[in-house]
């Protein structure tokens, strides 16, 4: 007889998944890869990504003490740059593997951000790390941030971007596409770190982006790029 075949995995596809199967998904995804999510990140970024956080952060622009709402935390590195400027994070995360494998020491809340448990207008600035993507409904989560962020209150969001430039696209298409992938499999989870660079296909146009902010109460939302274009950055001020 031979060995019946392992699940695969539901974010071990071809294709991408959709709705509430996407939700799911990206939960226990992120559940499996949490113990060494961090030790990846500083890898397959050459460290660009404690310089990612860092920068948001200050275009944050909150005087200190500010209440600033961390969605999708993860592990908590952006709650610890925070709290090193003077903040007070509170960590919110869709992932119970995430929170628990958390280091900040911020307050936790496992949570859906499209749904947040906070009261309207009741955070001084959002900040949230590479999981725009990995949401079911992007402008639904641009209202939700601007019901919770309170007038003049901040926002900066990061996530992956495709470089501008035909080469450095190239270049970085082959690292994300075929190296990361492969650090992922001798590291932790091989089909969860395929699906991450796949899963950029799910980000709309910088300005259709600008576009929802706006139109959550961000008048001024702006896109930057950062790093030659590897990562992109949406920051604004709640009108």
């Amino acid at each position: 007889m031979t060995a019946p075949e392992t699940p695969r995995a539901a974010w071990d596809s071809e294709v991408l998944p959709q709705g509430e199967a996407k939700a799911a998904a990206v939960r226990q995804m992120f559940d499996t890869i949490a113990p060494r999510y961090d030790l990846i990140n500083r890898i397959m970024t050459f460290r660009l990504d404690v310089r990612w956080r860092r920068k948001a952060v200050r275009l944050l622009g909150l005087p200190a003490n500010s209440i600033v709402a961390d969605l999708a935390s993860g592990t908590g590195d952006l709650c610890i740059d925070l709290s090193r400027v003077g903040h007070r994070p509170v960590s919110v995360d869709f992932s119970f593997g995430m929170l628990a494998a958390d280091r900040s020491g911020a307050p936790r809340v496992q949570a859906d951000i499209l749904t947040m448990p906070f009261p309207d207008a009741s955070v001084d600035g959002v900040t949230c790390g590479f999981a725009l993507r990995n949401l079911v409904d992007l402008p639904s989560f641009f209202d939700e941030i601007g019901r919770v962020v309170r007038p003049g209150g901040r926002i900066a969001l990061l996530d992956v971007g495709i470089p501008k430039n035909p080469l450095v696209r190239w270049g970085h298409s082959v690292y994300f596409g075929k190296v990361v992938p492969l650090i992922g499999g001798l590291l932790s989870n091989a089909p969860a770190y395929r699906y991450l660079p796949k899963s950029v296909a799910y980000l709309p146009p910088a300005e259709v982006m600008v576009a929802s902010l706006r139109d959550a109460g961000f008048a001024d939302a702006e896109h930057r790029l950062l790093s030659g274009g590897i990562t992109q950055l949406l920051v604004g001020t709640r009108r």
